[in-house]
């Protein structure tokens, strides 16, 4: 190993803080999902009043839950990866594996899925788009942005993904120094 600082990898943890953080924020938000959709059933059809309000809040919290947490759980390895193969492989060929499949899935993707939704969210936004519900949620603009921020999260973190694998591939960081989480 070299004296030489690790390449980026300052950046790379940066980015890793910051989707973790976002990531753990978003996760707390099953709470309110839970709490919520319990308040909305039981004033149905406990008490017949609706929530129109509150449901759209949980359904706006929910795209969060998943979409919001996309980067953390795919920071943390969490994302689904069939690995018959894979498990048996030395830390440097999962890095390369990897890192192909950072610049020619993810990054493709989540290039595609921005350019795609940007017509839609700028629509939104220009005219601030609210609930078409009667009592609903005025934010439905704020809702559909979510769709960028997981474009957003998601790069960053194959960015941060791919200073860590370069930083494997070269020898300057071994495998067992790439923190998850």
């Amino acid at each position: 190993m070299s004296d030489k600082p690790p390449l980026l990898l300052g950046l790379a943890r940066l980015i890793d803080s910051f989707n973790a953080g976002f990531g753990k924020a978003c996760a707390w938000l099953t709470l309110f999902l839970v709490l919520g959709t319990a308040i909305v059933v039981i004033l149905r059809y406990g008490f017949g009043i609706g929530a129109t309000a509150l449901q759209e809040a949980v359904l706006y919290g929910h795209a969060l839950v998943f979409m919001g947490a996309a980067a953390w759980v795919l920071q943390r390895n969490g994302h689904v990866r069939v690995d018959i193969f894979y498990q048996a492989f030395s830390a440097k060929r999962k890095a390369l594996v990897d890192s192909l499949g950072t610049l020619l899935f993810l990054l493709p993707v989540c290039l595609f899925l921005g350019w795609s939704s940007w017509d839609y969210v700028s629509n939104s936004w220009s005219t601030l788009e609210g609930s078409s519900e009667s009592g609903g949620l005025k934010f439905v603009y704020l809702q559909k942005s979510i769709i960028l921020v997981l474009v957003v999260s998601l790069v960053l973190q194959g960015i941060s993904d791919l200073i860590k694998f370069a930083n494997i591939l070269t020898g300057r960081l071994p495998a067992a120094e790439v923190k998850h989480g």
